[in-house]
């Protein structure tokens, strides 16, 4: 029996002691870092989009995600740790409901996803289009007594958008930003930029564009008195 105990417990003693520490403080450990639970908010990511589809919908919800773990990793865990990934590699044009799961995010090893918020939502792609469209000046101001606006003109008078098809087929033209000829008598050029309002229409290659004003004398023969 003394045998035996040498052999089974006195050898390694040391060892066997040092383990034995171990595990007792670990689950010590453990027992006092309660489970927490946090929600964070991410934005939902698009990934592998076909090259001749758009994205349509123009507000995308912000997916909060509930995650648990022990307490010392939740306190650590920042909203950029958690990402939601969309797989759009198969979409076709039209409306799509995507389901939003925990198999859908990614997190840190040691949370547990609970819940995602929205469980669902829509999507809505469409072919991809690109053509030009005329680019037309807005003008504002006082004009000079005696004058009145003639000739305006676009340098470049066109510009090239691109977005959704039935977006951007939906555009008539691009506006420039209000141009102030307040005081101008004769001739004036104006530098500013030219844009269109549909915020999922992009103009391709944005840069200044000149507008260029013409102002005429009213007289008795054009409609002055």
């Amino acid at each position: 029996m003394k045998d035996f105990i040498r052999r089974r417990v006195l050898h390694n003693f040391g060892l066997k002691l040092l383990s034995l520490m171990l595990a007792v403080g670990l689950w010590v450990a453990v027992s006092r870092d309660p489970v927490a639970e946090v929600a964070v908010e991410v934005p939902i990511e698009f990934h592998n989009i076909p090259e001749k589809l758009e994205i349509e919908s123009e507000h995308i919800p912000v997916a909060q995600i509930r995650v648990s773990g022990r307490e010392r990793v939740i306190h650590r865990l920042r909203s950029s740790d958690v990402h939601v990934e969309i797989d759009l590699s198969s979409s076709k044009p039209g409306e799509r409901t995507f389901d939003l799961d925990a198999q859908r995010v990614r997190a840190p090893h040691d949370v547990s996803v609970v819940q995602v918020v929205p469980s669902q939502f829509q999507l809505a792609l469409d072919f991809l289009l690109t053509r030009i469209v005329e680019v037309r000046p807005r003008v504002i101001g006082n004009f000079a007594q005696g004058y009145r606006l003639g000739e305006v003109t676009a340098d470049p008078a066109t510009v090239t958008i691109s977005g959704p098809k039935k977006r951007v087929e939906a555009v008539e033209f691009a506006i420039t930003d209000p141009v102030d000829v307040s005081g101008t008598m004769n001739r004036g050029v104006f530098p500013t930029h030219a844009y269109v309002p549909d915020p999922l229409v992009q103009v391709m290659h944005p840069g200044p564009v000149r507008v260029t004003v013409m102002m005429e004398r009213v007289t008795a023969e054009n409609g002055g008195h």
